[in-house]
């Protein structure tokens, strides 16, 4: 049993990895609307009331909660980046609150906290901590912990009044309004709960519980939703391949077998970070390998020890996490392949969803730990947890080192965007970080007739 003593760790560190985040956000960024925004802008501005923007067929695609969260934005605020960039922060720290709550039921040990909390506010998702027009993505995940943790007590003898209802309502929150692409394995995951706990409870009293079928159901009618909503999109993936994967799996099949392999081993130092300690000589580059076959491993023997211990007949949480993280790097091999890069999947911009498999794997071990009786697992599982903390502390420190750049970088869009004229569309392209010099001077315009962001 955890001491009482350390019962304040469980709300208190999870809002000190929260000011961590907030402190990083305004020293490593600039209130500047480049990259991913200039498409917004062209989209949706100024007139952010119109309803015609919002009804539009492929809505849920949009993530609807944007619209008034911009709304908001531009008519208060200006169209102010930093705003987006705290609420990413926000939904971060709100997703290590749920994480947290739940630490604390199941009684999680001081140390694997720490560890867990450690690597759940590790900068190695500067890129989307840094790109505002994600914010939505963390709260996305905060809801996600959320009905996992909800189903986890409603499983295991701790239901409160209305969890029931929670558990039927929150997929059609989620999934219609928060989530976007990522409910595919929101969703997923949750029918495979389903069915899975619905079989062990038929083993142990011979009969089907209905309430899994209602719940499926109610995961399952938004997930078609907005399936119908994303058959009407349009999407654009500059520099990507067009054509179908058999030729190129044919052709280039280790290809595919690095890309997964790399995507493991990214959450274990990010590619920036990584190609950093290769070019000053401080390791080989064929450590990804390693990295990402250690990683693989940790799944495999995570997976394992949940189902020889019977964990989930204790606690369902872990092992949700655990299939999420794996079907999520699925989804980005089956997604991304097509920039034709073995090295896309250890992008700084899918840490987020790769994280969840790793909070996975040390919980199965945090609450496990004092069963397993193998000394050999033990110290397997030491050394892979000592990999964890080096390789995302050499990326906390290297992206701590970078942030004045990075904020220097916004400082340099703001001052150009005073007079575009002055340079070349090779520079404007390269500075804004967007494919067209001629887009980049509209959205300028957008904002500078009124009176938005860098033209307050």
């Amino acid at each position: 049993m955890t001491d009482k003593r350390w019962r304040w760790m469980y709300w208190a560190v999870p809002l000190m990895g929260l000011a961590f985040i907030l402190w990083y956000i305004l020293a490593a960024t600039c209130d500047a609307a480049y990259s991913d925004y200039i498409r917004q802008i062209l989209s949706y501005l100024p007139d952010v009331w119109n309803p015609e923007k919002f009804f539009v067929p492929d809505i849920l695609t949009r993530i609807p909660i944007n619209f008034p969260v911009r709304a908001f934005n531009v008519s208060v605020l200006g169209f102010s980046v930093t705003f987006d960039l705290i609420l990413g922060g926000l939904g971060l720290g709100l997703a290590g609150a749920v994480v947290g709550v739940y630490c604390r039921k199941r009684q999680v040990g001081p140390v694997w906290f720490l560890l867990l909390m450690f690597l759940f506010f590790s900068l190695n998702k500067w890129e989307m901590l840094t790109n505002g027009t994600g914010w939505v993505h963390f709260l996305a995940f905060a809801c996600f912990y959320y009905h996992y943790l909800v189903l986890d007590r409603v499983e295991f003898g701790e239901e409160k009044r209305g969890d029931e209802l929670r558990l039927r309502v929150l997929p059609f929150v989620t999934t219609l309004c928060i989530a976007g692409p990522y409910c595919a394995v929101y969703s997923g995951v949750l029918l495979l709960a389903y069915v899975f706990l619905a079989a062990v409870k038929y083993k142990k009293t011979g009969r089907w519980d209905g309430r899994y079928g209602w719940r499926a159901l109610c995961v399952l009618i938004p997930l078609l939703l907005y399936m119908a909503s994303n058959s009407m999109a349009v999407y654009e993936h500059t520099g990507a391949y067009t054509g179908p994967m058999l030729p190129v799996l044919l052709e280039q099949p280790e290809l595919f077998v690095k890309f997964f392999i790399k995507s493991f081993g990214g959450m274990v130092m990010e590619k920036e970070t990584l190609e950093f300690g290769v070019n000053m000589g401080y390791f080989p580059y064929a450590v990804v390998y390693l990295m990402g076959g250690a990683v693989m491993a940790a799944y495999l023997i995570a997976l394992w020890l949940n189902l020889k211990y019977r964990l989930y007949e204790r606690t369902i949480f872990p092992l949700i996490l655990i299939v999420s993280g794996g079907m999520n790097h699925v989804l980005i091999l089956l997604s991304r392949w097509i920039f034709l890069r073995d090295d896309y999947g250890m992008s700084a911009r899918y840490a987020l969803q790769f994280q969840v498999g790793i909070l996975g794997i040390i919980l199965t071990c945090a609450l496990l730990w004092k069963e397993i009786r193998s000394t050999v697992l033990k110290v397997l599982v030491i050394c892979w947890c000592a990999m964890m903390t080096a390789g995302n502390g050499f990326t906390d420190y290297r992206e701590l080192k970078t942030a004045p750049g990075r904020e220097a970088w916004g400082e340099t869009v703001t001052e150009m965007a005073g007079h575009l004229d002055d340079y070349t569309d090779e520079e404007l392209v390269h500075q804004f970080q967007y494919g067209s010099a001629d887009k980049i001077r509209q959205a300028m315009k957008i904002l500078e007739d009124n009176h938005l962001n860098m033209y307050r």
